[in-house]
């Protein structure tokens, strides 16, 4: 039933001519997890830095509508190249040095160790979109390692309004010099009118190298922080309305996805058929039998 909710309005003629727009930056190669129901629906625009001339690769069958591939270092300024560098674990390499001496006392310091530093081509968001043809975003995922809020900002205004749904893992501890924090994030989505739908803390143990033969009767500390965030209402736009309802369900938000519905000034026949699907959803054993799956899956049961 949700994936037939979520199909019976994504092919409605809101989105006829102007599908879903998904933006990752630090995209792993994979869907993301909460957009598989959605990706066949929806273009996807991912970022991949490496030395070639701007090239946008666009692929379809790869489980979205369209897939554009863009060999960029997205950047919040306008600079044409980014120092980047390079550390022993690639998930850990950023445009920011990382703060070694704050990082001292914590077990993955290692990681963050610089192998090599390079000056790689870099491009601002809106003006990547713009080479592709596109000037608007509904859901924005970042993973940037210390600079999603820069990027987020750096936004058009007329871009950032609209954006219904937005992914950060700011940090909590001091691991890049100068780097976006947590409480820089919470301040900025209230004043963008977005409350946090999900934030899952993330972290490893506070503990020198020297004591590493003890480390397993310690605990984890927070170190960073995944967010997923929700716009607090919609415009009088029936397509901004209806995504935001599908974001919502995605993230288990039903009682929100009514709130939206039952606050509308919209008296469109189809916003009576999706509550009534919502309710007809919440009330039945469809509802358990996919949440006891999504468990499952989890925890590979």
């Amino acid at each position: 039933m949700f994936n037939k909710i979520v199909g019976n309005i994504l092919n409605t003629d809101y989105f006829h001519n102007k599908p879903p727009l998904l933006v990752d930056i630090g995209a792993s190669g994979e869907i993301y997890a909460k957009w598989k129901h959605i990706a066949p629906h929806c273009i996807c625009v991912a970022f991949d830095a490496d030395t070639r001339d701007f090239n946008a690769i666009v692929e379809e069958n790869k489980g979205y509508k369209k897939l554009y591939k863009l060999n960029r270092i997205v950047a919040a300024d306008s600079a044409e190249n980014k120092t980047f560098y390079l550390t022993k674990s690639p998930y850990c390499s950023s445009t920011l040095k990382p703060d070694m001496k704050h990082l001292d006392d914590w077990d993955f310091k290692s990681l963050f160790e610089v192998e090599q530093i390079v000056s790689l081509p870099s491009i601002q968001l809106n003006k990547a979109l713009e080479k592709i043809g596109y000037d608007y975003i509904d859901w924005f995922k970042v993973d940037s390692q210390g600079t999603d809020l820069d990027i987020f900002l750096s936004l058009p205004v007329e871009i950032r309004n609209k954006i219904l749904a937005a992914d950060f893992e700011p940090g909590i501890i001091d691991a890049y010099l100068g780097e976006d924090k947590l409480y820089q994030v919470q301040q900025t989505i209230e004043n963008e009118g977005m409350w946090f739908s999900s934030f899952v803390v993330k972290g490893t143990k506070r503990i020198n190298d020297k004591y590493a033969n003890i480390s397993q009767f310690q605990r984890n500390s927070p170190c960073w922080a995944e967010l997923t965030v929700l716009k607090s209402k919609s415009s009088n736009d029936i397509r901004a309305l209806l995504l935001l309802i599908i974001f919502s369900l995605i993230e288990d938000q039903w009682g929100f996805a009514l709130e939206l519905i039952d606050k509308s000034e919209l008296k469109e026949p189809i916003l009576v058929n999706i509550k009534e699907s919502i309710l007809k959803e919440v009330s039945g054993g469809n509802f358990l039998k996919r949440k006891l799956l999504t468990i499952r899956s989890k925890f590979g049961i």
